[in-house]
């Protein structure tokens, strides 16, 4: 974080130093847990004196963008807006159509995102999509479930960056906090489905390929197959968990009958 913030060149006021840090907290590149650098390196790096420095992060603070932890430094605060209250989010972890409904939205969302990245990104944002791809990569190669969903948010949280629209990213991170807080807890057996996980890192590589190529039209559409798989997806595991129920529960009835069957001929 040492080479983010820059010098400031005219006034060196307060002003000045808390347009930096908003414009970096707004555009993405400071997230929610950040810690800043030490006050003595900070007011280095801007150039300003620690007592300006001070009046900038303690009206950042009294804004709700940072929080100062008891011996633990100034991190950025958890600014990601909340898309529902919590009575209604807890309406959508017991609603099915709920679910539908948030991948038909992310479906169109992300195909924008994907679109607008194939536009917009840069060098830069490329060179951090190939990090999160050779992670995807080695997460499939171990299997491990729970990472691999991780990486998997992660890299459409990055798609996302690449678009640099300030709305859609604050619009997706609200909506992959719903993911992130388990309030889709099924989530996960999308990784149950046959041939899913190679499918599925078949498709994040298409979207990667698509932004890299610069082909907005094959971004977008690789994201919009990639919701819909995995909203069928989705599906299959449902009912097949469902079939898998109702046949234990038939298999345990049918045996009960039986074992009871001999004791009722000899009544």
């Amino acid at each position: 974080m040492s080479d983010i913030f820059s010098r400031i060149e005219h006034s060196r006021t307060a002003d000045e130093v808390v347009q930096q840090i908003e414009n970096l907290i707004l555009e993405g590149v400071l997230r929610t847990g950040d810690r800043l650098p030490g006050e003595r390196e900070l007011a280095r790096q801007f150039d300003v004196s620690r007592p300006i420095l001070r009046d900038a992060l303690k009206a950042l603070e009294g804004r709700g963008l940072l929080t100062t932890r008891p011996g633990g430094g100034t991190h950025v605060a958890d600014v990601i807006g909340q898309l529902f209250t919590k009575p209604v989010t807890d309406l959508i972890s017991m609603h099915r159509k709920a679910v539908t409904d948030y991948l038909e939205y992310r479906r169109e969302i992300e195909g924008v995102a994907a679109e607008y990245a194939a536009r917009r990104a840069t060098a830069d944002d490329l060179a951090l999509l190939d990090r999160i791809m050779a992670r995807m990569d080695e997460a499939d190669r171990t299997g491990d479930f729970d990472d691999e969903a991780e990486i998997d948010v992660e890299f459409h949280h990055a798609i996302c960056e690449c678009a640099h629209n300030i709305i859609l990213l604050h619009t997706l991170r609200s909506c992959y906090r719903l993911l992130s807080e388990g309030v889709f807890q099924n989530r996960l057996l999308v990784f149950s489905v046959p041939g899913a996980r190679e499918a599925l890192l078949a498709q994040h590589r298409a979207i990667h390929a698509a932004v890299k190529a610069g082909d907005p039209a094959a971004a977008r559409q690789a994201a919009m197959d990639h919701i819909t798989y995995v909203e069928r997806s989705m599906a299959e595991a449902e009912r097949s968990g469902d079939w898998q129920r109702v046949s234990r529960l038939r298999l345990r009835q049918r045996a009960d009958a039986t074992d009871t069957e001999p004791a009722r001929k000899r009544s």
